[in-house]
C-alpha cells in the first residue's frame, strides 16, 4: 500500500516517540522513586537524632508507645526481642482515617539506650508518595506529552514541510506533463532548497539531451522520407512501363505486379512517416474553424465505393454540431484514417455507425469480436493480425494529430462486440 512521504514520516515518528517515551518513563519513574526515598530516608535519620536528644532531655518521652502527632513511638526491648542500634528502613502501609484507606509510609527502625541504660526500640514513620497514584499521574502526563508531540509533528508537516516539499511536487507534476517539444507548459520551480534546485537542473539537462536526440531523429526521418519519394516514384513508373511490354510472360508480369505492390506499400509508409514528422514539427500551422459534421459527410461520400465493395452499411446520426479549430488538412487526414480503419477491419456485410454530438464524434464498426490492446493500438507500427499489408501508422497519425490540439482527445473501447473510436472535445 502506497502512502505519501508525509504520512510515512509521521507513522514512524509516532512509533519512535512511543518507544522512546515508554523507555524514558520507566527510567524516570525509577529515578524519581529513588530520589524520593533517598530524601525521605535522610529526613528520618535527622529526625532520629532530634528525637534521641529530646529523650535525654525529657525521659517522659520514653512512654510514647503509640504513633501520635510526632509520628514516632518508643517501646522497651523484651527478653526475646532482637536489639540493634543499626538503622533499618522499610515501606509499610498504615490506615489513615481521613482517606479511609491504607496509605504508604517509610519506616525507620533502630534501637538506643535510655539515660537509665535500658534498651528501647524506636520507630519513626513518614508518609511517602503512593506509587500507584504516581504511576497514574506520570502515565497521564506522558500520554498528553505523546499526543502533543505527534500533533506538533503533524502540524509541522502540514505547515513547514508542505511548503518545503512543494517544489518537489511541482517537479513530479512537470515530469508527468512533459512531452517532447512542449516544455513551455511546465511550471517553473522556485526554491531555496539546494537539493531540489539540483534535481530540477538535472531533469532539464536530461530533457535537453533527449530533445536533441529526438529532433535529430525527426530530421533524419523527414529527410530520408523526402529523399525516397523521387526514386520510388521513378521506380514505379519504370515498372509500369516494363509491364506494358507484350513479350513478357504471365509469370514475369505477376512478379512485376508484386514488386509494384511492395513499392506502393513503401510509398505509403514513406508518406506516413513524412506526415508524422511534419505534424510533430508543427508545420501545419494554418488553423480554421472546422465543421466535422460536414467533413464526415464529404469523406463518407469519397469512401462509398469501398463501402459498396464490402457491402458495409453506414449509419450517420447527428445530435449536435461538432466544431473545432484545427488545420483543415489534418482534420481531413484524421477523419479519413478513422474511416479507413473502420472499413479495413470490418467484415463483409458489416455496419459502421457514426454518432455526432456537440463535443464528441464516435465511429463504431463491426469486425473481429475481440477487444484490441488499448495500450498499444495507437503506437507506431503496431499491427493486428487481420491485415498484414498495413504499415501500422494510420492510428498513430490519428493520435499525433489529436495530441497537437490539447482540447481534443481520442479513445478506443470495445462495446457490444463492436469497436468504438471516440473523438472528444
Amino acid at each position: 500500500m502506497q502512502v505519501s512521504l508525509k504520512n510515512y514520516t509521521l507513522r514512524y515518528l509516532s512509533i519512535a516517540f512511543l518507544v522512546i517515551i515508554t523507555i524514558w518513563a520507566a527510567l524516570f519513574y525509577a529515578f524519581i522513586l529513588e530520589e524520593v526515598y533517598d530524601n525521605v530516608d535522610d529526613g528520618l535519620k535527622n529526625q532520629k537524632i532530634l528525637i534521641l536528644r529530646e529523650v535525654y532531655e525529657d525521659p517522659n518521652l520514653l512512654e510514647t508507645n503509640e504513633y501520635g502527632i510526632n509520628q514516632f513511638r518508643i517501646t522497651p526491648v523484651g527478653d526475646d526481642d532482637d536489639f540493634s542500634e543499626e538503622n533499618y528502613l522499610d515501606n509499610e502501609f498504615f490506615y489513615m482515617p481521613y482517606d479511609d484507606e491504607m496509605e504508604p509510609y517509610r519506616v525507620l527502625r533502630t534501637g538506643f539506650y535510655a539515660p537509665d541504660q535500658q534498651p528501647y526500640h524506636l520507630e519513626i514513620r513518614t508518609s511517602t508518595v503512593e506509587e500507584d497514584d504516581l504511576i497514574l499521574n506520570l502515565t497521564t502526563a506522558l500520554i498528553v506529552l505523546y499526543l502533543v508531540l505527534v500533533l506538533g509533528v503533524y502540524l509541522i508537516n502540514e505547515s513547514v514541510l508542505r511548503r518545503a516539499w512543494r517544489p518537489f511536487r511541482i517537479i513530479l507534476e512537470n515530469l508527468n506533463l512533459y512531452r517532447f517539444g512542449k516544455k513551455d507548459y511546465l511550471k517553473p520551480v522556485s526554491t531555496n532548497i539546494m537539493e531540489f534546485n539540483q534535481l530540477d537542473e538535472e531533469i532539464h539537462r536530461m530533457w535537453r539531451r533527449n530533445e536533441e536526440v529526438f529532433n535529430e531523429q525527426k530530421r533524419f526521418i523527414e529527410n530520408a522520407a523526402h529523399e525516397l519519394q523521387t526514386p520510388l516514384a521513378i521506380t514505379i513508373n519504370k515498372l509500369e512501363m516494363l509491364m506494358e511490354d507484350d513479350s513478357l510472360s504471365e509469370k514475369q508480369l505477376t512478379q512485376l505486379a508484386d514488386s509494384k505492390s511492395s513499392l506502393r506499400r513503401l510509398v505509403n509508409l514513406n508518406k506516413a512517416l513524412l506526415m508524422l514528422s511534419r505534424i510533430e514539427n508543427k508545420q501545419y500551422k494554418d488553423v480554421k474553424q472546422i465543421n466535422l459534421n460536414q467533413l464526415v459527410k464529404e469523406i463518407s461520400a469519397d469512401f462509398q465505393d469501398f463501402l459498396s465493395f464490402k457491402d458495409i452499411t453506414l449509419q450517420l446520426t447527428e445530435n449536435g454540431v461538432f466544431d473545432t479549430s484545427m488545420n483543415k488538412d489534418l482534420a481531413l487526414v484524421l477523419i479519413s484514417n478513422l474511416f479507413r480503419n473502420a472499413i479495413r477491419y470490418n467484415i463483409n456485410g458489416g455496419i459502421i455507425t457514426v454518432h455526432i454530438q456537440h463535443n464528441q464524434l464516435s465511429i463504431t464498426n463491426t469486425g473481429n469480436q475481440v477487444s484490441l490492446d488499448q495500450e498499444k493500438i495507437f503506437n507506431r507500427f503496431h499491427k493486428g493480425t487481420q491485415d498484414s499489408q498495413s504499415n501500422g501508422l494510420g492510428l498513430a497519425i490519428v493520435k499525433s494529430i489529436v495530441d497537437t490540439y490539447p482540447e481534443l482527445s481520442i479513445n478506443y473501447s470495445f462495446e457490444d462486440n463492436r469497436h468504438v473510436f471516440s473523438l472528444k472535445k
